[in-house]
């Protein structure tokens, strides 16, 4: 059994790690562990990647743990909104982790926001057959009870339009930020970078009437999005009975193309399996009478979502740089440089 620890043991911990917030998080913390029946934490905070921690609960009938997350306020009400509103409207309240309490600093520039623990079946993790089979179901359902929902504006004001304006508004906003980069004070290589960059992404503006065409008329309705389906955002447990399916960090749900989650998910799996995966997400969604578009159209819809992501990355770059003169500027850029060295047709045709 592990040492259980104080109120006062957990608050140092994480004061030590510089978290903010602290005071009131365990505030709250105490009310959660009185509602489960614990007697308190077995165990110090454990962090599992940025802002994001486990804490087991010790004594009574509570042998489990909770999910601490710290987040910006815009993002906190958006996770709150899909786990309180916007999932439970499409039936599928059951499909994210419960969201138990939260918990803002007082200065009101952060959130604590206190998760059940789902464990540690994700698909980053187990990545077999029938488990990738449920998951690519539930994304298909998500999607197509998504599709037109009364709720989609509420979903784009909270949350993120993935349609032509997100391809759009990050390749302009990724080249005014790397034509700025310039000056006495920036090195060579960065120089280097930004011009090989800009090589990239002026091409990509003038594409954007073509891609903006095939998105109208392939892209299909506009649908709820999760907007980050990495396999480690998705956690698959298989009983005797059925699987079950969760999603976590919807920081990035918002409204637009099924393509945009799709690409993200396929993106996940090596090639040769993304066929069948494909096949099982266009069946559920004819039984719909959804249809995907060919494959073809599918690879550009594909890249645009991609390069939209590789667009943003460049842009918060480029801002470290001129506001905060970031080293790892040049870091980030050359590994974006690279993802577009290596980008290839996610299907092939």
């Amino acid at each position: 059994m592990e040492p259980a620890i104080s109120v006062d043991q957990l608050g140092s911990s994480l004061e030590e790690r510089e978290e903010p917030g602290v005071p009131e998080l365990l505030d709250v913390l105490r009310t959660v562990a009185r509602d489960a029946g614990a007697a308190g934490w077995a165990s110090e905070a454990v962090p599992l990647k940025r802002r994001v921690y486990r804490l087991r609960l010790n004594g009574g009938n509570a042998a489990r743990s909770v999910i601490l997350k710290r987040s910006e306020p815009a993002i906190a009400q958006v996770n709150r909104m899909v786990a309180e509103r916007w999932l439970p409207a499409l039936g599928l309240g059951d499909h994210c982790a419960p969201l138990l309490a939260s918990a803002s600093d007082r200065e009101g520039q952060w959130l604590w926001q206190i998760y059940e623990d789902l464990g540690e079946d994700t698909l980053e993790r187990e990545h077999d057959r029938p488990r990738v089979a449920a998951a690519t179901d539930l994304i298909a359902e998500l999607h197509v009870r998504g599709t037109g929902h009364a709720l989609l504006p509420e979903v784009r004001s909270y949350g993120r339009d993935f349609g032509i304006a997100f391809f759009t508004a990050n390749v302009g906003d990724a080249i005014r930020g790397l034509e700025r980069i310039d000056g006495e004070r920036t090195a060579q290589e960065l120089r280097s970078l930004r011009a090989r960059l800009l090589r990239r992404m002026y091409p990509l503006l003038a594409d954007m009437p073509r891609r903006a065409e095939v998105l109208s008329e392939a892209g299909g309705p506009d649908t709820l999005l999760h907007g980050d389906l990495w396999r480690d955002n998705v956690f698959v447990t298989l009983s005797s009975e059925a699987a079950r399916v969760q999603l976590i960090d919807w920081d990035h749900a918002g409204v637009g193309p099924l393509a945009y989650d799709l690409s993200t998910f396929l993106l996940r799996f090596p090639p040769a399996e993304r066929r069948w995966i494909l096949d099982r997400y266009r069946e559920k969604l004819s039984g719909a009478d959804l249809r995907l578009p060919s494959e073809r159209e599918l690879n550009v819809l594909f890249e645009t979502a991609e390069y939209s992501r590789f667009a943003n990355r460049v842009s918060w770059a480029a801002m470290a740089w001129l506001h905060e003169g970031a080293e790892w500027v040049a870091i980030e850029l050359a590994e974006i440089e690279r993802w577009f060295d290596d980008w290839r047709p996610t299907l092939a045709e």
